[in-house]
């Protein structure tokens, strides 16, 4: 599987061989094969790994990459697809990352439940394009129907609105995407738009462009405003769109980590006080993704109505909180927002990849409509006339169906779940002096690093230069235990840097969790912890 294969190939192209390999298996063999193979993919590839690999198989990634050096297409077939597929059963699974493995809590990406890969496949096999109603019909229709459930479950407008909209051709309450940051790009593209209505012979920005748009209203700037804890695809927008990723602003947190207020409004002043500049987006964020936080969401929209700013909330990670009766008030004030951002591939459990964004508004997408002479003509009403990227596969029945075997209240209880598994952990780190926790969990993220004793000691009487050279050394020590147990391959952490304490001059390296896994246990997060506790204390041997 490697590529690598010097042994001559009795396989050879042609239409016949051609012909069979399009519509059907090589043979009777290949079929029974093939079946073999893909009930373990459906069923038990997720066991398969879990038993045999655990997080991934112990091998570095320089040994990997010496394998994978041919950059030669063969002229005749190398294998046939029951071979193909065995390779990467016996070769390639074992050394991915198995994200369904419940000792890998690192990262956003999870385990997925095991219809997922069937919706997945089935997806696959229609192969519907919902860029236009002539190659996706129903799929259409349905991808319409579930974002105005979404959009209901954000919004929560009354009935009659979501009668007059779910199936309107003229409307659009948000649209599917391919993830988070392209939500992002499309929420700011579309305030971007919004900031420069028509003036004299200034028609638009998207005919006219940016410098038109800028000289036509007197502006020579036009900012976003955002904690420190911002998405970095927000500046990717800020580049794409013209506005310079410098004038995505960064707002400092308070003793809670989310946005501080004082510090907002004193941007806002001074930034007002300049007429030639304009505030284009004010952004809250629903699940920071380094430590899950919420900012106050209501009270970021009441600054946003006050000023007349776009309010846009980054709920990529915390919106299908909204879910669980139980947690669902964490986010109380994003049904204020003007546009929000889901990832399908994140709470929702879907596979990669997808993402959503919503408009209170259902023609503030018409700013940025588009067509196209062979596929979305003029007065079509395909859905590809107000999305970003083109041709695009049918996400919705995925989601439509999952909904449909799930239920809210499932869902509910895979979010819960993560959120007091997070409690749970946080607890645990609490518990053993070698560790320090750094961010309480909001949602299902945590942040923490460990600590060894002596340096502990030193830390209680250090002044800040001495503190900044202990927190160096600490750096350190936590790089390397995440890398060894990463490279390891039993259980997974990630790592990024946060400052120790809000007001903390510098930033400190802390280990980071992700609770997704329903079947991550107590246990399991105690083997974990002992694994990290095991390696510092490999460390510290002379």
């Amino acid at each position: 599987m490697t590529g690598t294969e010097d042994r001559p190939s009795s396989l050879v192209a042609d239409w016949n061989t051609l012909h069979r390999v399009f519509i059907r298996p090589e043979d009777e063999k290949s079929r029974t094969t093939l079946v073999k193979y893909m009930e373990q993919i459906l069923f038990g590839l997720h066991d398969f790994l879990n038993k045999h690999v655990g997080v991934t198989e112990e091998i570095s990634l320089i040994k990997l990459a010496e394998e994978y050096t041919d950059t030669k297409i063969n002229i005749e077939p190398q294998k046939k697809l029951a071979d193909v597929i065995k390779d990467i059963i016996d070769v390639i699974a074992p050394r991915a990352v198995n994200v369904a493995s419940p000792y890998f809590i690192g990262h956003m990406t999870s385990a997925i439940p095991f219809f997922m890969v069937h919706l997945k496949a089935i997806t696959a096999a229609l192969n519907q394009n919902v860029i236009k109603l002539e190659t996706s019909k129903v799929l259409s229709v349905l991808e319409k129907q579930i974002l105005a459930k979404i959009h209901r479950m954000i919004f929560n407008f009354e009935e009659s609105f979501y009668l007059e909209h779910v199936q309107n051709t003229d409307t659009s309450l948000g649209v599917f995407t391919s993830g988070g940051t392209t939500a992002n790009l499309t929420a700011l593209w579309v305030a971007r738009n919004l900031c420069f209505p028509p003036k004299g012979d200034f028609e638009s920005i998207e005919k006219n462009g940016f410098h038109a748009a800028m000289t036509a209203h007197g502006l020579d700037r036009l900012v976003i405003l955002v904690s420190k804890r911002g998405h970095y695809s927000l500046r990717k927008a800020a580049g794409i769109l013209g506005l310079g990723n410098q004038n995505v602003i960064p707002i400092d947190v308070d003793s809670k980590r989310s946005i501080d207020l004082k510090k907002l409004k004193a941007a806002i002043k001074d930034l007002t006080a300049d007429k030639k500049t304009r505030i284009m987006a004010l952004i809250g964020i629903a699940g920071a993704t380094e430590t899950g936080i919420i900012d106050p969401l209501p009270k970021l929209a009441d600054i946003c109505q006050q000023h007349k700013i776009h309010f846009h909330v980054d709920a990529a990670w915390g919106g299908p909180v909204l879910l669980s009766e139980k947690y669902s008030p964490l986010l109380k004030g994003i049904e204020r927002a003007d546009s929000v951002t889901i990832d399908c591939h994140k709470q929702f459990y879907m596979p990669m990849s997808s993402g959503m964004v919503y408009f209170k508004d259902p023609r503030a997408l018409d700013t940025i409509v588009y067509h196209a002479r062979y596929v979305i003509r003029p007065g079509s009403v395909d859905l590809g006339i107000k999305t970003l990227e083109g041709s695009r596969e049918a996400n919705s029945l995925i989601l439509d169906s999952a909904l449909k075997i799930m239920g809210s209240k499932g869902y509910a209880l895979m979010i819960e779940h993560g959120i007091e598994t997070a409690k749970l952990f946080a607890k645990k780190i609490k518990k053993r002096p070698l560790f320090q926790l750094v961010t309480e969990p909001k949602l299902n993220i945590l942040t923490y690093r460990m600590i060894p004793a002596h340096i502990r000691k030193k830390l209680e009487t250090a002044d800040l230069k001495e503190q900044q050279e202990l927190d160096a050394i600490l750096d350190e020590i936590n790089i390397k235990i995440q890398r060894i147990q990463r490279e390891a391959g039993k259980s997974f952490v990630s790592r990024t840097r946060l400052r120790n304490l809000p007001d903390d001059p510098h930033n400190v390296v802390v280990l980071r969790s992700v609770m997704m896994n329903p079947m991550t246990t107590g246990r399991i997060l105690d083997e974990i912890l002992d694994e990290q506790e095991s390696i510092l204390h490999s460390l510290e041997e002379p």
